[in-house]
C-alpha cells in the first residue's frame, strides 16, 4: 500500500470518474451514476436524479486538471477546492472502513463530496512527493488518467482495453517485421 486506504480509494474513484468522459462516455445516465456510487463505496446523500448526474459530470474537468497538475499547481488547486467548499476535516468511521478523514458532511451534494475527497487525497500525494503516480494514458488515442499504485511504478495505461490494444498493435508490428 502506497497511501492510506481512504486516500487510495478516493484517488481510484477520481481517476475512474475522470475516465468516464473518455469516448464513449460511460457516465451518461442516472443508472450509470448509481453504478459509480456503488462501485466506489460512496456513503451519504445520493439524490439519484438528472441534476446530480449533471453536477458530477461537471466536476470531471477540474478533477482531471488536479490529477494531471504538477506538484505546485496541484497544491494551489487543492487549496482552492478546499476553500471553495469550506472543508473542515474530521475523523469518521463507517462500514467497512475504520477511522478516516472526511472534510464535508454526508448531507452535502455528491459532486461536492467527490471534489473534497479527491482534494484531501491529493494532500497525501503532494506531501509524499508522489505526483509521478498520476499521469496520462500511454495509448496514443486515449486521454485517460492513469493512477499507478504498483510497487514498481509500471502502470502505463488507464484501462485493460488500452493495454490490450497496445499489446495487440505491438504484436502485429513484430509479426509484420518477420
Amino acid at each position: 500500500m502506497v497511501f492510506a486506504d481512504d486516500t487510495e480509494l478516493a484517488l481510484q474513484a477520481a481517476a475512474a470518474l475522470v475516465n468516464t468522459a473518455e469516448p464513449p462516455d460511460t457516465l451518461a445516465t442516472v443508472a450509470d451514476l448509481d453504478r459509480f456510487f456503488d462501485e466506489h463505496a460512496y456513503t451519504g446523500r445520493h439524490d439519484r436524479d438528472a441534476a446530480e448526474l449533471a453536477q458530477v459530470r461537471a466536476v470531471r474537468p477540474a478533477l482531471r486538471d488536479l490529477l494531471l497538475a504538477d506538484r505546485d499547481e496541484a497544491a494551489a488547486l487543492v487549496n482552492a477546492m478546499l476553500a471553495e467548499h469550506r472543508a473542515l476535516p474530521r475523523l469518521v468511521r463507517h462500514d467497512p472502513q475504520d477511522w478516516h478523514v472526511h472534510a464535508v458532511t454526508p448531507e452535502r451534494p455528491l459532486a461536492e463530496r467527490i471534489v473534497v475527497e479527491t482534494a484531501m487525497a491529493m494532500i497525501d500525494v503532494i506531501r509524499a512527493d508522489e505526483m509521478s503516480r498520476l499521469g496520462e494514458c500511454a495509448d496514443d488515442g486515449c486521454a485517460g488518467v492513469v493512477l499507478d499504485l504498483s510497487r514498481n511504478r509500471s502502470r502505463r495505461f488507464c484501462s485493460t482495453a488500452c493495454g490490450n490494444r497496445n499489446a495487440v498493435a505491438a504484436y502485429r508490428a513484430r509479426r509484420a517485421g518477420d
